[in-house]
């Protein structure tokens, strides 16, 4: 098969942050050390009232095209990952072509997923380039989760942060990009929702229900149900990690460094104890950005990089709403 790559990275982040100290003016039964102690981020970037999803990829790609001189002309198709598009239609791929002064002869989609995005998308990517579709392909994750958060809802308002990241992928590039793992289970779809707004519940529903852990839910805003997420992850990363080494051919040995989607440092400390990796060969990158979704990986593939620890085998993976989880493994060049 066609060998495919990460030719460049960039992202971008809003302007607008929201702080621990600014969090706990709104919940004072909390303190901001208390926050950094149970998930590991200081401050989040919050997207303006008038910032869409599509506006954060235009700028996250415009800071790829001058970081890397890119020629927007030299790039044959879109793909945007994020579940908070502009509209419903047309497609906010569409729109950013336009914006971007891509060739109308390129390809655009935009495809709805949240935590396992950027993986997912990769693996589209590679597969457009390596069938002869496409040769770069301009691969973005945008997403506005403190959009769906209720102004109450403390728990989501201290992790998520809105964020886009751009990549380029082609023949050629810094990261080979290796076999995918993936997986989907719909079965937990309820505990991690926005329930209202498309076409199943179109109306809003009662301001406040209680869910079955005794705790409030706003069935018209993002809903997590923190504690089977938890379960989830620990129970469907361990042996994602395995099926990731075992279709690329790898031990454990083998790799030189684990970026993981950055959900919340706790979650992550439990991950890596429970697959006894050692602490060097694990990347954190979120207490600065929060937990920006899709965009949680390529964000920590680009620090990892401007640090100087991207290098050898780099095994990256994600999880999440879905639920949905993948991975691959990238070797840097």
């Amino acid at each position: 098969m066609k060998e495919v790559y990460i030719k460049a990275l960039s992202y971008y982040l809003p302007e607008k942050v929201l702080t621990n100290e600014d969090l706990v003016r709104d919940f004072p039964e909390w303190s901001a050390e208390k926050v950094v102690s149970k998930v590991g981020i200081n401050k989040r970037h919050i997207s303006a009232d008038d910032e869409t999803s599509g506006d954060m990829a235009v700028s996250a790609a415009r800071n790829l095209f001058s970081e890397w001189s890119i020629n927007p002309s030299d790039i044959d198709f879109v793909i945007l990952c994020t579940q908070s598009p502009d509209y419903f239609l047309p497609t906010t791929a569409c729109i950013i072509q336009e914006r971007l002064n891509i060739p109308t002869s390129a390809g655009a989609l935009d495809f709805n997923l949240g935590c396992s995005g950027y993986v997912y998308g990769l693996a589209v990517a590679k597969g457009l380039i390596a069938g002869g579709i496409a040769k770069n392909v301009l691969l973005l994750t945008a997403e506005q989760y403190t959009k769906f958060i209720h102004p109450k809802d403390k728990g989501n308002r201290t992790i998520f942060g809105d964020g886009a990241s751009a990549s380029l992928i082609s023949e050629t590039g810094f990261a080979k990009i290796g076999n995918f793992s993936l997986g989907t289970d719909g079965k937990g779809m309820n505990n991690l929702i926005v329930e209202t707004g498309g076409l199943r519940n179109r109306n809003q529903m009662p301001e406040e229900i209680m869910d079955g852990n005794d705790a409030v839910k706003y069935p018209n805003n993002l809903y997590m149900n923190g504690s089977d997420i938890f379960t989830f992850t620990l129970e469907r990363v361990p042996p994602l990690v395995n099926d990731i080494l075992a279709k690329n051919n790898f031990e454990k040995s083998d790799i030189d460094l684990h970026i993981c989607h950055q959900a919340n440092k706790y979650m992550l400390d439990f991950l890596r104890k429970k697959m006894a990796i050692d602490p060097d060969k694990f990347y954190y990158y979120l207490s600065e950005v929060g937990n920006t979704v899709s965009s949680t990986i390529p964000i920590a593939i680009y620090e990892a990089r401007k640090e100087n620890r991207l290098s050898g085998k780099v095994l990256i993976a994600g999880f999440g709403v879905g639920y949905s989880w993948g991975g691959t493994i990238l070797e840097i060049v």
